[in-house]
This record gives C-alpha cells, structure tokens and sequence, in this order.
C-alpha cells in the first residue's frame, strides 16, 4: 500500500534537499503539501519547478535556499509577488534556465545521465548569468558546439494530478500533461497528491490511456486531497480561483494584509485552509 497521509509524506522530507515539484506556473501545483511544508520545520530547501505560487509562499516562509527554475509567475498575473521579493531582499539564491534547458536538465536526471546537449541558451544572457555551464563539441563531422545541461537531480518530486490508485498510478484529465512525468523520474523518491483516489479499473473511465502520466513504478507514496491544487488549476475539477489568487497578491504587497491573510488561511492543516476558502467564497457572494 502507498496511501498516505499529506502529514505523513511531509514528514519523509529533511531539511536541505532538492525538491522538485510539477505543474506549470499557476496550473495544477500540489498546493496541499506546499502549504504542509509551509507548516513544518523543514527549511534549506532548494526548490526546482516552472515555478508558481508554490515557490512564492515556501519563499514566504522562509523554507528556501535556492530555486532552480525558467521563471516564477502566476500565469494571469505575471510575476509571483513573494518571490520578486525572496529575489529583491537577497534572502534566495536563483538559477535562471530557459523553459528548454530546464527540461533538458530534467531528461538528464530522469535517464540517470550527467548532462544533455542542447541549442537552448546559445547565444542568450542564460550562458552569462549561469557561468559554470559549459558547452561540448559534437564528436560527429558537423562539430556543432552545444550547450551541456546538467542533470537536475531531485531528492524527492511532488506532484497533483486528477485521479490515481493507491498504487500510484495517476492521470491527468486536464489538455496538457506538463512535465510532471519528468520531476518523477528525476527524483530519488515521488509523491503524488490526487483530487481523487479511484480503482485501477476506474482509471480509463474518465481519459485515454495516454492520460495515464505518472507510472506506480515511479511513486514512493500518493495522497488523496480533494482541492489540494487551489488557488491553482486543476482541470477539470478546479478552473484556477482568479478571485482568490487576487487576494493573495493583494495581501502579498503589505505586511500586515499578509499577516492577516496568512493567520485566516494558512495557519491550521488542509481542512482548515478549505474551510476557510470556503467561508471566504461565501462572503464574497461566489
């Protein structure tokens, strides 16, 4: 059995380690363990992601020693507020890839290789604000000089799809898969948070088998957390909570609205931050 708890896949993380979590910008995060390490002890976190609200709140609490990543942004707001201000106070170290040498960085670890050529970054600032890449010459007749991507090797990979088994099997329903293939197989060991746990069986009832992503091979422990990617999308359970996600940003630009929004969602477990979602919708008349 591979059911856990959110509780108990945090509480198999360390301080220190290289985590790896999928979605793409403010899409289909595994906001319910984001907000569950926001709540732990861990910190020392290098955190590796197309990045979203996920690094921006472990940026909020501190939790993060550097992030590896093409870029941090909110998808319908630009840039993640808390962390343009990790990057402004100086409190975070960044490795700045482009959306293609990330990827390839994640192939590398995923096919347990120590780099992969690409043309991505020649001839870009990428080379000059990253100065330890280091390009390699084709050994074939074109000679073509490339880029050596390091392998991005994660010590663990967090990810949130629609359905899943208790064995880890897990399927996206949504029109794009991400990368969340990748961070699993890059990673040591992989969590998968799910809106729902269904029967092996039932996993072709709701998509093609194409749909099938993530592979029980792959997967140390998997949770169910109905709305465990809010305020992010999840399709087709959850459209992105634009409302909410403005409210977040909001609190974000002031220290004291930040307070007050953290203390009235973030400061209990998952079924009070849903809770507390909840309450908000309804007094916002949504």
């Amino acid at each position: 059995m591979k059911e856990m708890t959110i509780e108990e896949v945090v509480g198999s993380l360390d301080s220190g380690m290289t985590l790896g979590i999928g979605g793409w910008g403010s899409r289909r995060k595994p906001m319910a363990l984001v907000r569950a390490i926001c709540r732990s002890a861990l910190t020392d976190l290098t955190v590796v992601s197309y990045g979203g609200p996920d690094v921006g709140l472990l940026c909020a609490y501190r939790k993060v020693r550097r992030v590896i990543a093409p870029f941090a942004t909110l998808d319908s707001i630009p840039l993640e507020p808390h962390f343009r201000q990790a990057r402004q106070r100086g409190t975070i170290a960044f490795t700045e890839y482009d959306e293609g040498m990330f990827m390839f960085g994640l192939y590398a670890a995923a096919y347990r290789l120590p780099f992969l050529p690409t043309r991505a970054g020649l001839g870009s600032d990428v080379m000059r604000v990253n100065p330890e890449l280091r390009t390699v010459r084709s050994p074939y007749e074109d000679g073509e000089e490339l880029v050596a991507v390091p392998a991005i090797t994660l010590d663990a990979a967090l990810v949130h799809l629609g359905r899943a088994d208790r064995r880890g099997n897990a399927q996206y329903l949504g029109p794009d898969p991400y990368l969340d293939d990748l961070f699993v197989k890059a990673a040591s060991r992989a969590y998968v948070s799910c809106e729902r746990l269904v029967e092996t069986a039932d996993l072709l009832k709701e998509g093609p088998v194409q749909s099938l992503l993530i592979s029980r091979s792959h997967v140390t422990g998997v949770v169910e957390t109905p709305g465990g990617a809010h305020f992010t999308s999840c399709e087709p359970d959850e459209d992105r909570d634009e409302a909410f996600q403005r409210a977040y940003v909001t609190a974000a630009g002031d220290p004291q609205a930040w307070a007050t929004f953290r203390d009235r969602f973030l400061s209990g477990d998952e079924a009070a931050y849903q809770a507390a979602v909840r309450a908000w919708r309804e007094e916002e008349g949504r």
